[in-house]
Formats: structure tokens, C-alpha cells, sequence
């Protein structure tokens, strides 16, 4: 068995402290962190709060290691809030993502009602279009958050006819999402976009079902081209952000992945994504 190497690692989705929910690092934890292992750059997202500030001081404090904010298009932000998204730009947010915890999937699945609204009709609602282009302008990436399957092609198609050039599939693998393997190749071919494989996700009474075994086979499927490696960490029931990335790299490199497939998912296309090219 090889020893896994983070060095020049990028892991665009992390959560970490401060937060609603007990996270397992916070900000500067994680920052210091990721200089202890050689990663290269992480962005932090809440599913609460826009994160690019508390990025930038976290920078002014550890230098060594990019840190990148971003903002979700959930509820305490306004929902579907072109104001919130420019200034989130503005600061320096590198993805702005679809309501997650309050898509209107993620809702009626919690049997709950009152999701933030991004499809009605089969088409994005206006002001949804006012921030694919203000993404556009940016070069921002626009993740899709936890739309569903059906509503994140509606969201891709608007996205590519307003000139957003960065798109990503946010975890296809997650329950909420459950895009097909066919649709994930429907999805690339179509439109370009990269899929982003996550650590694990959880299936009820603060428990964790690994995603590795799908996102291996999703990997062989659809690409390693077309693919996004993140941990999605944070969680005190997971593993710590390095440990769950460690683990990570090494099922992949244990089943046959090579090791310039996984330089791309992990390093390559990240940067692409960050402007770190």
C-alpha cells in the first residue's frame, strides 16, 4: 500500500466551525490544518451564512493555504437573492450554491414545505436568471446544490444560455440528488459540466454511509475527466477533513485509479475551477 500524499491537494467543499452544528475543525483549525498535510487550497461553505469573509481573514492569518468562501442560496440569505449574490461576489465568493437544506427535494423528503423555489413551470424562476448572470460575469462556478436530478437540468440549460462557463453537479451520489448514471453522462455530454463525488452522507441517527464504492464505479462510468474529488467534511461523525480525504485517494488508488486520474480530480480541474491555474 502506498502512502497517500496531499500535497497540492484542493477540496472544494468543506464545513467547519463557526456553525449552527457542531463541526469537527473551525476555520483557523482547518486552515492550519491543511498547511500541516501541503494541500493547496480548500473553499468552506455553510449551508447558513456566506463564508468569503471569514475566508479572508482566516488568509491574513494563514497565508500558506488558500482559503475560499462561498455562499448557498438557502433561506437565511434571502433564498433565490441576486443582492446577496453580487455582494457575496464582490467579496471574493467562489460558488455560489443552490438552496441545499432548503431545496424544495430536500424539503417534501424531510416532509417538510416551504423549500426556496429555483424551477416553476419547467423553467428557472427571474431572479435565479438575474444571478446565473451575475455568476457569468464573475467566472464564479455555480454548484447545484441539493436540487433535484430534474431541476438541476433546467438550472444547467439557463446557466450555459447566460454564459456561466463553471458548472458543478454537486454530489450526484446523494440521496436527495440521485442522478442516474445515465443522466450523469447525459448531463457531461450535453453541457460540459463536472460532477462532484463526495466522502459519505447521511442516512439518518447522525450516521454515515460511505460513498466510495459508488463514486468509484461513477469514476469507470461517466470519467475521471469529468470528475470533482471533495470530502464534503466537517462532521463530527465523520473523520477529520485530512483523514476522510486520505481515505479517499487511497480506495481509489487501492482499486486500480491512476494516479494522474486522481491528480485531476483532486488537484488539476479543482484549480481550473478556483482561477489557481
Amino acid at each position: 500500500m502506498s502512502k497517500i500524499n496531499l500535497n497540492g491537494v484542493i477540496d472544494m467543499h468543506v464545513h467547519s466551525a463557526p456553525d449552527i452544528r457542531e463541526r469537527s475543525l473551525n476555520d483557523i483549525q482547518l486552515s492550519k490544518e491543511a498547511e500541516r498535510v501541503g494541500a493547496r487550497a480548500i473553499v468552506i461553505k455553510s449551508h447558513l451564512v456566506p463564508t468569503m469573509d471569514r475566508a479572508w481573514l482566516v488568509n491574513q492569518i494563514n497565508p500558506k493555504v488558500k482559503m475560499f468562501g462561498s455562499i448557498t442560496l438557502n433561506a437565511p440569505v434571502g433564498g433565490i437573492n441576486p443582492h446577496a449574490v453580487e455582494t457575496a461576489l464582490d467579496l471574493g465568493a467562489k460558488i455560489v450554491w443552490m438552496p441545499t437544506v432548503w431545496s424544495t427535494k430536500h424539503r417534501e423528503l424531510a416532509g417538510k414545505s416551504g423549500g426556496v423555489e429555483t424551477v416553476v413551470g419547467g423553467k428557472v424562476v427571474p431572479s435565479l436568471r438575474d444571478i446565473l448572470k451575475l455568476i457569468a460575469e464573475k467566472n464564479a462556478v455555480l454548484a447545484t446544490g441539493h436540487l433535484s436530478a430534474e431541476e438541476i437540468f433546467v438550472v444547467v440549460d439557463e446557466a450555459r444560455k447566460q454564459g456561466v462557463n463553471k458548472i458543478v453537479v454537486t454530489h450526484p451520489e446523494f440521496y436527495v440528488v440521485n442522478m442516474s448514471i445515465e443522466d450523469q453522462k447525459r448531463i457531461v455530454k450535453d453541457y460540459g459540466v463536472y460532477l462532484e463525488r463526495c466522502y459519505a452522507q447521511p442516512i439518518g441517527g447522525g450516521k454515515y454511509k460511505s460513498n466510495l464504492p459508488d463514486n468509484l464505479r461513477a469514476i469507470e462510468e461517466v470519467g475521471y475527466e469529468s470528475t470533482i474529488v471533495s470530502t464534503d467534511g466537517g462532521q463530527v461523525e465523520n473523520p477529520i477533513w485530512s483523514q476522510a480525504l486520505t481515505q479517499y485517494i487511497q480506495y481509489l488508488t487501492d482499486h486500480g485509479v491512476s494516479d494522474y486520474a486522481i491528480e485531476t480530480m483532486t488537484k488539476k480541474t479543482p484549480a481550473k475551477m478556483l482561477d489557481l491555474e
